[in-house]
């Protein structure tokens, strides 16, 4: 007996006034789909979830629910208005026996019903708007970014609900682990169609590169068959124009297909450079502390970061991860301790506010009206990396088109937002790149990139994110903060640093990883070693290992036979970028020893 599907979008079509968003597309939902919606930044992910939400009118073609069916959509922006709290919000529409649901849901992902709308962050209204949806319990979820604003411990109650729940959903994430835990089928928009296969995210990348070389083998055929004909047509059309109208006719034909073709979108042409080499300590932080009221945020704290760390911070909401970001930097002072700044450092901030972007200013302007881009006596132009560069031409590179050029900040999506302001961020060189939370909103094509060029960026990175997948790529180094002043330092990334601290649940001293020295943890000092040697000692384990993570990934990048002939320059970049980090791990094995030595001389 065939199932009646949840809902249904049938051969709709959506304009915005300009080229075709969705032309005759058809989607069916059935029951117990467990589906991931993807698709580049601007390809309607979101236009069509609100389509099927019914707060988008098609222009033709219909959205058929099925009978009884209940839908519940989380939209990336809610509406509060007219509610007085959150909880009042979450609560909209539920009998007061099924109030607990909301109180359930509000501890699971850590907001407080009782805060006022008028006071609540970004983040808290989106985790409100989640809360009201799965108290609700419909049929179908419809789930635009649940992840974003979340700390790592709220997507695993997420996670771990939605994989309970009976309804079917819909997910729009750039989360990849999330998408993997829960999808078992994918819908794939690309260029105004969807395309639905039965593999979850997990599959997703590899089906969509054969589709892609597929189209590449088609289009190579298409063009060698064109050029074949226009050569005949060329060599004797006149002897046969009687004869063989219906071969030019037939190039023409072939002509008009290959014009209809739909060019796939590029992936940003983003560019990340080091300027000059920063101090080899970069930052050295010695025994700080933050209290906040009676909070204490970070006690006792010490860390050492050397050129070239990929630190990242990790922990729940509101544990402290930006404020200790911010005094690492230099931009916020410890109540207690030291902090030391190294020489020559140039940095560059991506804010998870998206505080360096004014929504009422366009693209443009946002661009030209920046100080360190702008060029004297050229409206058009901006510095990219101290040369001169049509404003357009630069915003292509970010795959924004010319019309958005004058279009107000306020009006892109929160993938574009990101794509603008690391577009800021690259167009001048930086040797410490500190990140708070990069990858909300982002595309996985774009984050692939930014992966790649974190990997052989040669200056420091501290990081702070909730996207696990992207910590295990892209760390070495892990600062877990965990409530109650503490923060302890583990060897690699997010997936590293659970296995370590299963090992020792923050209690052993010492942790071994891949046969090297791990990350050391000691309550008393070393006899035999100052101060200074103590902390080197027990930072250098992370550097080790971030050290390894490079070369290997450097190897890997290296090893691709197409890179020295298609990007000579890249090649050369990391070839130096692999030289740089075998001396450096030299350098840094014969150090661990030296101060092992002298430590162990006087146990």
């Amino acid at each position: 007996m065939a199932r009646t599907p949840l809902l249904q979008v049938n051969e709709i079509s959506l304009t915005f006034g300009g080229d075709p968003v969705f032309d005759d597309l058809s989607v069916v939902v059935q029951p117990g789909d467990r589906l991931a919606l993807v698709g580049r930044n601007g390809s309607g992910k979101s236009t069509l979830m609100k389509v099927m939400a019914g707060l988008v009118e098609p222009d033709k073609g219909e959205v058929v629910t099925g009978k009884g069916v209940t839908v519940g959509y989380m939209e990336q922006d809610p509406d509060l208005s007219g509610f007085a709290t959150l909880g009042d919000f979450a609560a909209y529409g539920l009998e007061a026996s099924e109030m607990y649901k909301v109180e359930r849901a509000g501890e699971g992902l850590k907001f407080d019903p009782a805060r006022p709308v008028e006071t609540a962050s970004g983040g808290e209204r989106r985790r409100a708007a989640l809360a009201r949806l799965m108290a609700q319990e419909p049929e179908l979820m419809l789930l635009d970014e649940p992840t974003n604003h979340l700390d790592i411990e709220a997507i695993g109650w997420l996670e771990t609900e939605l994989a309970q729940s009976r309804a079917g959903f819909l997910i729009i994430s750039h989360d990849r682990a999330f998408l993997r835990a829960l999808t078992k089928a994918t819908l794939w928009i690309d260029r105004g169609q969807v395309r639905r296969q039965e593999i979850g995210f997990g599959g997703f990348e590899e089906w969509r590169d054969t589709i892609w070389e597929e189209e590449d083998q088609q289009r190579h055929k298409l063009n060698r068959k064109i050029k074949a004909e226009a050569r005949w047509a060329v060599e004797g059309i006149s002897a046969r124009r009687k004869r063989n109208q219906g071969r030019v006719r037939a190039l023409g034909e072939l002509r008009e297909q290959r014009a209809n073709q739909i060019n796939r979108q590029g992936t940003a042409a983003m560019t990340l450079e080091a300027g000059q080499k920063s101090g080899r300590k970069v930052v050295e932080a010695i025994g700080i502390g933050k209290t906040f009221g009676d909070k204490t945020i970070l006690r006792d704290f010490t860390i050492t970061v050397q050129r070239g760390d990929r630190i990242a911070l990790v922990g729940p909401n509101g544990v402290g991860k930006t404020t200790l970001l911010n005094m690492l930097i230099g931009r916020e002072a410890p109540d207690s301790g030291t902090i030391k700044l190294g020489t020559n450092l140039d940095l560059a901030l991506f804010d998870q506010a998206r505080a360096q972007l004014d929504g009422d200013m366009t693209l443009w302007d946002s661009l030209t009206g920046d100080p360190e881009m702008r060029v004297s006596g050229k409206a058009d132009q901006i510095l990219v990396r101290g040369q001169p560069k049509h404003v357009v031409g630069y915003l292509k590179e970010f795959l924004f088109d010319e019309a958005q050029a004058r279009a107000p900040v306020r009006s892109l999506s929160g993938g574009e937002k990101a794509r603008l302001l690391l577009a800021k961020i690259m167009a001048r060189e930086s040797n410490l790149l500190v990140l708070d939370e990069p990858t909300n909103d982002l595309d996985v094509e774009t984050l692939d990139l930014l992966q790649e060029l974190l990997g052989t960026y040669d200056g420091t990175v501290l990081l702070v994110s909730h996207d696990r997948d992207f910590l295990d790529r892209v760390a070495a180094t892990t600062i877990a903060m965990e409530g109650d002043g503490r923060a302890t330092v583990y060897a690699g990334g997010w997936t590293d640093y659970l296995s370590q601290r299963g090992q020792d649940d923050f209690a052993q001293s010492v942790v071994k990883t891949k046969g090297k020295p791990g990350v050391v943890q000691k309550d008393k000092p070393q006899s035999g070693l100052s101060f200074t040697e103590k902390h080197r000692l027990e930072a250098l384990p992370a550097e080790i290992a971030r050290l390894e993570a490079e070369i290997a990934k450097l190897e890997e990048l290296l090893g691709d036979p197409a890179l020295f002939t298609e990007q000579p320059v890249k090649f050369q970049k990391a070839s130096d970028a692999l030289v740089a980090r075998h001396d450096a791990l030299s350098e840094a094995e014969e150090e661990w020893l030296a101060l092992e030595e002298k430590a162990s001389a006087h146990t």
